[in-house]
């Protein structure tokens, strides 16, 4: 599963690469391959945790701004994820929009 995981997160890096030298939102290549460095890592930060809620976690990077969504069960979860994306070179905010419901 987490061998799987990597090869997508490389071929969305290729992608990267590939798309041209600057987004719509007026980031550079450099700043486009940083951000997709910046996410992957942190995806694999999560699918490496052991609560499993940590994998249905969406992660976003605009100029090193991270951005968190999905649903967790608990706010340590929700504390957590935040943390685990602040350990990274290059992130200079977190935006955590995840929602806690918990499990019934």
């Amino acid at each position: 599963m987490a061998m799987r995981y990597a090869r997508s997160c490389v071929a969305a890096l290729l992608a990267v690469l590939l798309a041209g030298c600057q987004s719509m939102t007026g980031s550079t290549v450099g700043e486009n391959i940083t951000d997709a460095r910046i996410t992957m890592a942190i995806k694999t930060k999560l699918a490496g945790e052991k609560a499993g809620t940590l994998t249905r976690i969406g992660v976003k990077t605009v100029q090193g701004t991270v951005y968190l969504t999905g649903v967790v069960e608990t706010d340590e979860l929700k504390r957590r994820a935040t943390e685990v994306a602040k350990g990274f070179d290059g992130v200079q905010e977190v935006v955590n929009n995840l929602k806690v419901e918990p499990r019934q």
